[in-house]
């Protein structure tokens, strides 16, 4: 088509345009499942994601197109009030529970990159500022490509890592991490004992983070062979180094 605009900031899914109303990307074996979740979560009122609109002739999958700003990256500062972290973990939750009434299809194929601590229900995997768009009508969660089953906690460690953020790099750093970390649980809303295992998670899940760099490194298989040699897996061993150190911390404040 020559009314394709490309849309940038994507690693793991290249060759991605907009077209009218519509962004058309690579489709794989995973894509039926996937548009059959989004279908679901648009089924029951949870409409915070792209609707799925079928395959294009040149093979690729088409999804409406949802306009406003992606977080990361140069929107960053969308993240700073803390009514931002209400709003988000609220979201989430939200569609955790949404996707709970969901049943895969039989034949359903997902495209696994980090192997989940379970399989609950279907989770998104990368939430992160990267996915995350903030329009007039609120907060919206993009690029599903690596939806597959997992569990509510790994996905929330994943997205409190981005969104807080809980790094040890003073350049992304916000100077009240403990206070963000318990704006977004208490919106998602955690008994004591998830917040728990919310905290031992943390370190756990950038450390996952990283050994897919460093495998993809050792192997050659991009894009993490290319990302490793661009320093990410320095700042992932980094942030999970500091997720440990300050685990307490961490706990204190979501328990007091």
């Amino acid at each position: 088509m020559n009314d394709e605009e490309p849309l940038g900031g994507g690693n793991v899914s290249p060759a991605v345009v907009r077209t009218g109303n519509t962004v058309r990307r690579p489709a794989g074996p995973h894509t039926p499942a996937v548009h059959a979740f989004l279908r679901h979560l648009h089924d029951v009122g949870f409409g915070r994601v792209p609707r799925p609109l079928g395959i294009d002739d040149d093979g690729r999958e088409i999804l409406t197109y949802l306009p406003g700003a992606v977080v990361h990256p140069g929107h960053d500062h969308l993240l700073d009030p803390p009514r931002a972290l209400t709003e988000i973990g609220k979201l989430i939750r939200a569609f955790h529970d949404a996707s709970a009434e969901f049943t895969p299809p039989a034949e359903a194929r997902w495209q696994v990159v980090i192997p989940d601590v379970g399989a609950e229900l279907i989770v998104h995997h990368d939430l992160a500022a990267w996915n995350l768009v903030r329009s007039r009508h609120g907060w919206y969660l993009i690029d599903w490509d690596t939806a597959a089953p997992g569990t509510r906690l790994w996905d929330l460690a994943y997205a409190a890592h981005s969104l807080i953020p809980l790094s040890a790099d003073p350049g992304w750093a916000r100077p009240d991490p403990e206070v963000r970390l318990r704006c977004l649980v208490d919106a998602y809303g955690l008994d004591e004992n998830a917040r728990r295992r919310l905290v031992d998670l943390l370190p756990d899940r950038t450390r996952a983070m990283y050994r897919l760099l460093q495998e993809g490194a050792d192997t050659g298989t991009e894009p993490w062979a290319t990302l490793w040699a661009a320093g990410h897996g320095v700042v992932w061993k980094r942030n999970t180094d500091h997720l440990e150190r300050h685990r307490g911390t961490w706990l204190s404040a979501l328990l007091r």
